[in-house]
């Protein structure tokens, strides 16, 4: 409960100055508002989350992403194609778990495993403009593709679906998104079968000056099912940061809070943003 409050405290004190429009890196929530027409953004950063549970794998440990990297594609004014890829991934293990539904297909050697990163593909549209009275409203989705293999208790060789509502606001100064959504999670461990859940998000983002923003979220996902699979727990991160852009390039740094045992205990994130113009719209 102390972290749940410090989540809203921290997302309320960001909530003092003008908005920044199009949130990107290092945040998650999705912005209703898109790319833009002919536009592409194209995002690379390196992730750290100490004391990571898998527990499909059983492993526990810090993992690393490098290069964390994204690519969004404007085709028309209102819609974008997503592409997000963790290239390359490791995890310094420092507990197994013995017992876990993948346990045995493991294949690691030492005190470390490594592998490509899942594949996610996606898209957004938004479908109401903002006005004075009313936020943008959108709607999101991706799909999570399995490139990670078991082997390497990195993965766990199901696709994963999620859809959410996106909706921004900018009330005075302050920018406001918030998704709710839905999450579908393939079993790894039954041929057919799958996990519901509930995904929500919420972000703001305070302008400091004409270049810097400082910036907050909270997003999670809840469970509501009597009998909660491996992998499908309940899960709530904060994230909270900084972005700096010039000449078209923004910096980002930012840190990761994890609100149930089942988050990292704490992340470091760091990365570029580069947004121009890619092609024409016919």
């Amino acid at each position: 409960m102390t972290r749940i409050f410090t989540t809203f405290i921290l997302v309320l004190i960001l909530a003092a100055a003008r908005p920044a429009l199009g949130q990107q890196r290092p945040l998650k929530t999705e912005d209703p508002e898109t790319v833009g027409s002919g536009r592409a953004l194209i995002e690379a950063g390196l992730d750290y989350n100490r004391d990571v549970f898998l527990p499909v794998s059983g492993l526990r440990g810090n993992h690393i992403t490098v290069p964390a990297f994204g690519l969004s594609l404007g085709v028309s004014s209102i819609a974008e194609i997503q592409l997000d890829w963790g290239i390359y991934q490791k995890l310094n293990i420092t507990e197994q778990v013995a017992g876990a539904p993948l346990s045995d297909l493991l294949l690691v050697d030492g005190g470390r495993t490594d592998d490509f990163g899942d594949i996610h593909i996606g898209a957004k549209v938004r479908l109401l403009s903002e006005t004075a009275r009313r936020p943008a409203i959108g709607s999101w989705f991706s799909t999570r593709l399995p490139n990670a293999g078991n082997e390497s208790g990195l993965g766990k060789d199901v696709q994963d679906f999620a859809s959410a509502v996106t909706i921004g606001k900018t009330v005075q100064s302050v920018r406001v998104v918030a998704n709710i959504g839905m999450l579908m999670i393939g079993r790894p461990t039954e041929a057919v079968a799958q996990d519901d859940l509930l995904i929500y998000g919420l972000s703001v983002a305070r302008a400091v000056s004409a270049n810097s923003e400082l910036v907050g979220e909270f997003v999670g996902r809840a469970n509501f099912a009597n009998l909660v699979t491996p992998g499908a727990e309940d899960r709530g991160l904060l994230r909270f940061g900084a972005r700096y852009t010039k000449s078209g390039v923004r910096i980002d740094g930012g840190i990761l809070l994890g609100l149930t045992s089942y988050d990292p205990e704490f992340g470091l994130t760091t990365g570029l943003t580069w947004v121009f113009d890619a092609f024409k719209v016919p």
